[in-house]
């Protein structure tokens, strides 16, 4: 094939260079330079929970990179303009793994979070209506990102050629990436927050 949006003879649509590469490309070499020039203890900071804080901030970061191309796609899906079923393929298998590890990294702090003395015991003497409202509601509300994203992952793997024909697994499709935005959003949002109110 010489023009990289020509279609297949299956009904696919060939790949061209998907930006979810291009992204990840960026998003390490960024990464890359924080390593290299900035000393480790003032990157992690001071905290025995420093490494977990960071992989999960790190994790975060990059799934929201990849959730908010998610939701671009939904809309491309909903617009009936994608055209390479590839980018959908990878960028979906990414979102998921990402939420994974950030829902893993988080529950890792959140072991930190409870233990005494820490910013548990903190709001539930001063301010428990943060605890109750904000933490709770956040922890759940984070969880529902990895179901939505690997929902989203299996419709691009298994019904790749039937998305660009059916209209319903389309609208499907980007309903799921919406919402994995939409509930990631929430939970970045109450995290950063709790986190400014009282560190681990």
């Amino acid at each position: 094939m010489k023009h990289s949006n020509m279609r297949t003879e299956t009904g696919g649509y060939e790949s061209g260079s998907p930006l979810w590469i291009v992204v990840i490309g960026l998003a390490l070499t960024g990464l890359a330079v924080v390593l290299f020039t900035a000393p480790l203890t003032v990157l992690l900071g001071e905290s025995r929970y420093a490494l977990e804080g960071a992989l999960h901030g790190v994790a975060a970061g990059l799934f929201m990179i990849t959730a908010t191309i998610g939701l671009f796609q939904a809309y491309r899906l909903l617009t009936g303009s994608i055209q390479h079923v590839a980018q959908l393929e990878f960028g979906g298998v990414v979102n998921a793994f990402l939420a994974f590890l950030t829902i893993f990294f988080g529950n890792r702090i959140y072991i930190f979070y409870r233990a005494p003395q820490g910013p548990r015991s903190y709001f539930m003497e001063n301010m428990p209506e943060i605890h109750k409202i904000f933490f709770e509601f956040k922890e759940f509300a984070a969880l529902f990102t990895l179901p939505l994203a690997v929902a989203a992952a299996f419709l691009f793997l298994v019904y790749r050629e039937q998305l660009l024909r059916s209209r319903g697994l389309r609208s499907l499709a980007a309903l799921l990436l919406a919402l994995t935005f939409f509930y990631f959003l929430v939970a970045f949002g109450l995290g950063a927050a709790i986190t400014k109110l009282k560190g681990l």
